[in-house]
């Protein structure tokens, strides 16, 4: 009997010890925000990261906290650094309608204590952090000085971009005085990162680097100085880069500059190419993460135009294995499906619902119409919605409708995007309507080697080739 209690205890003390073991663990992973509400009668709180899967989706919420009361949201470290929004659906009185607000916030660390009033969640005064919180705080002074120092470089540059004598002496020491200021500010900003580097935010400053711009020539030799030089500033084995929700805004506005040079549909194909090229050599020298992160982006940016010369180019960036991009594999599939989803080759099968409900092969489905179209496609995308704003009007003339049969397959998978679906296909009848189970990952998805939304593929109806 003792030795069965002997082991009966040992038994135990592993499994407490394990339980502490495991607990700890999930506190060190856990960082946490305390919110004290207070100026309104109540708020539900929803806390949405700004990249990632789950990006603008909320990921903790706090269904209600009144006033003078608190709550408390626990983010996980894996998601960490980030930026987040935290975002407040309040009362003002206990009969009002709920009314939106919403604050950036930086979460690495530290645990955070905020003291907020929702109707003045921008202001410092009414919204702060604990005394000794050090990446939101560090953020709000770089953002006031900031804003002085990039003030004084904005003068200058706008006098340099419209004086109607550039050859003169007094325009020469303009740009000297430019150059000498925007060193300055540069160097401001190279050390504030050093002084900081322990704190996530300061590997945001460096996104604020003014690069270098000839002000001789025409408009196109300044886009073209500003290209060059565009990447100057940014270090690519900062790995930390992907963390950041500046990372893409930056990277559209280079690509925007080739767009502002893109004069033809031709010269935009050749382009934007290029701009991709040009990007992912600099971030290929760089950390892994960041130089997966890059050929990603212009992924998306190639499927989203449906730019194939742009996914060809990406092909030996695929192959090489130092990059950690998360769409290798489905680039893969992608580059291999292009081969086949060609003009005249049979459109792959798939079920759909008849007018009666019932399943049938898309290869079967009895029409008058010459033509069947597939439309891949989400309801909470902005590119569908344009879409279909300007698809639907054209399909309701009568000539149309005739001329083709629409099938709308939707992708809209998660809690927030089947609702939404649901209320857009009322307002589109006479449309095929169905929603695939797995969204991107749907086995009518893979069949046409769909990765984004929206695509199209026409089909003959007698024949069923594309």
């Amino acid at each position: 009997m003792y030795k069965n209690l002997k082991n009966k205890v040992h038994t135990y003390s592993v499994v407490a010890l394990f339980c502490m073991i495991f607990n700890f663990q999930l506190s060190a992973q856990d960082i946490t925000l305390k919110i004290n509400l207070s100026g309104v009668y109540e708020s539900k709180i929803s806390l949405m990261p700004l990249i990632g899967p789950n990006a603008l989706k909320s990921i903790a919420e706090i269904a209600s906290v009144k006033n003078g009361e608190s709550g408390t949201i626990s983010v996980s470290k894996d998601m960490l650094p980030a930026e987040f929004v935290l975002r407040f659906d309040y009362k003002e009185k206990e009969t009002s309608t709920p009314y939106p607000s919403e604050k950036s916030i930086f979460i690495n660390n530290q645990n955070l204590e905020l003291w907020v009033k929702p109707m003045y969640s921008s202001n410092n005064d009414s919204t702060y952090f604990q005394k000794d919180e050090k990446e939101n705080t560090l953020f709000a002074k770089f953002t006031k000085e900031n804003g002085k120092q990039k003030e004084k470089l904005g003068l200058l540059q706008n006098f340099l971009m419209n004086y109607d004598t550039p050859l003169s002496k007094f325009y020469q020491q303009g740009i000297e005085e430019y150059e000498k200021r925007r060193g300055e500010y540069n160097q401001w900003l190279k050390e504030l990162s050093t002084q900081h580097n322990e704190l996530f935010v300061s590997h945001t400053f460096q996104f604020q680097y003014v690069p270098q711009i000839s002000f001789k020539g025409s408009e196109t030799d300044r886009i073209q100085s500003v290209i060059a030089h565009y990447f100057d500033g940014i270090n690519f084995n900062d790995s930390l880069l992907i963390n950041t929700a500046n990372l893409k805004e930056w990277m559209n506005s280079y690509v925007n500059l080739f767009g502002s040079l893109s004069k033809t549909l031709a010269m935009r194909d050749s382009l934007f190419p290029l701009a991709g090229k040009t990007a992912i050599e600099k971030a290929r020298l760089g950390n892994r993460k960041v130089y997966g992160w890059m050929v990603d982006y212009f992924f998306k940016g190639y499927e989203s135009f449906n730019m194939t010369a742009g996914i060809k180019m990406l092909e030996p960036y695929i192959n090489d294995t130092n990059c950690l991009t998360s769409k290798r594999q489905a680039i893969e599939k992608r580059l291999t499906g292009m081969k086949t989803l060609l003009t005249g080759t049979l459109a792959p099968d798939l079920t759909i619902k008849d007018d009666e409900g019932n399943d049938v092969l898309f290869s079967a489905y009895k029409t008058k119409s010459p033509y069947k179209l597939i439309l891949f496609w989400s309801a909470d995308c902005d590119h569908c919605k344009k879409l279909v704003k300007e698809l639907y009007p054209w399909y309701q003339e009568l000539s149309n409708k005739n001329l083709v049969d629409i099938f709308a397959l939707s992708l809209d998978e998660t809690e927030t995007e089947i609702p939404i679906w649901q209320d857009a296909i009322i307002k589109l009848p006479g449309w095929k309507h169905q929603r695939c189970e797995g969204g991107i990952n749907s086995k009518e998805a893979n069949a046409y080697f769909i990765l984004s939304t929206p695509v199209m593929i026409l089909v003959d109806s007698k024949t069923n080739k594309i």
